[in-house]
């Protein structure tokens, strides 16, 4: 039976920062983001206010932001190896994040088999962002269900890698889960915890259970 490995972005791919932390600060905006970024962990907005909000601060944004914020990121290493064992062993991998789907989209390039993330226009943007299209941390539950139709795989082969809240329900509905530089949200719903720059260790502890 194949397997699906969902992985989360901010925290998690990326240690110690998120897509749209990123992105602000090739705009010299990370005053303003932190305290969106603030707001929202302390649940004083929600993920759709969130992202009208990072939409307007993002103004100015031009592909080439974009690009430089994908390049200089805090990427875990082994990203790229991980996925690349993950489907030479007939599995697959996908990225769901609550960040802008024009980031998360550029995964697919490093091997990722889908990347899904809250839809934003494309940059530079030319229309509102759609709150109906942000996500949730419940809508990746959402998005899961429907890469296992998509893949022929059933949600009981699904491995998720995640390290916060946003997290909390993926984990609650797969039967495998790993901790990866997790906060305290995380603890005790993970089957492995991983703490680390190296995704290959953190996949490890997967291969070895079996």
């Amino acid at each position: 039976m194949a397997r699906l490995h969902l992985f989360d972005l901010d925290g998690t791919l990326m240690r110690g920062s998120a897509a749209p932390v990123e992105i602000s600060r090739q705009l010299g905006l990370l005053s303003e983001i932190g305290e969106l970024e603030r707001e929202l962990s302390a649940g004083l907005i929600g993920p759709p206010e969130y992202a009208v909000r990072v939409h307007a601060l993002w103004a100015g944004l031009t592909e080439a932001h974009v690009a430089s914020a994908f390049e200089s990121a805090p990427w875990l290493t082994g990203i790229q190896d991980v996925w690349r064992e993950i489907r030479e062993q007939g599995d697959y991998c996908a990225v769901i994040s609550l960040s802008p789907s024009f980031f998360v989209r550029r995964l697919l390039a490093w091997g990722a088999h889908a990347a899904h993330g809250s839809v934003f226009p494309d940059v530079p943007f030319a229309r509102p962002v759609d709150p109906a299209g942000i996500l949730s941390p419940a809508a990746k539950v959402s998005v899961m269900d429907r890469l296992c139709a998509e893949f022929g795989v059933s949600p009981r082969s699904c491995v998720a890698y995640g390290d916060s809240m946003s997290d909390v329900d993926l984990f609650a509905a797969v039967p495998v889960s790993v901790a990866v530089n997790a906060d305290h949200h995380l603890e005790g719903l993970a089957t492995h915890a991983y703490t680390g720059d190296d995704l290959r260790e953190a996949y490890a502890l997967v291969r070895a259970a079996g």
